[in-house]
């Protein structure tokens, strides 16, 4: 596998006002089922200690395929159904190469 097929994954998650501990439970959730799924290489749930409703994904994935895999995943499917009335906001997500710095 060369790295240019790696595909990595930035996700930003805001929470609602009071729903912080619920929202960071339900992405929780995510972090270990994702890691067994095949093309998976890393896939790290973050927090910003200043602004605790912020939640940040880094996934790194074989190639695209391993990612489109993850977003037909029922836990994805399932963990977003529950987060969907904690956000403040739609998730973003950006999906990118790596250019350097490996």
């Amino acid at each position: 596998m060369s790295q240019s097929e790696e595909v990595h994954v930035f996700a930003t998650l805001v929470a609602q006002a009071g729903k912080e501990a619920e929202l960071r439970a339900v992405l929780s959730g995510l972090v270990a089922p994702t890691r067994e799924e095949p093309g998976c290489l890393h896939y790290m749930l973050h927090e910003d200690p200043q602004a605790p409703a912020n939640f940040y994904f880094f996934e790194a994935y074989k190639n695209q395929d391993a990612v489109n895999a993850h977003m037909k995943s029922p836990h994805l499917a399932a963990a977003l159904g529950k987060a969907g009335e904690l956000l403040a906001a739609k998730p973003v997500i950006v999906s990118t190469r790596l250019v350097a710095g490996g």
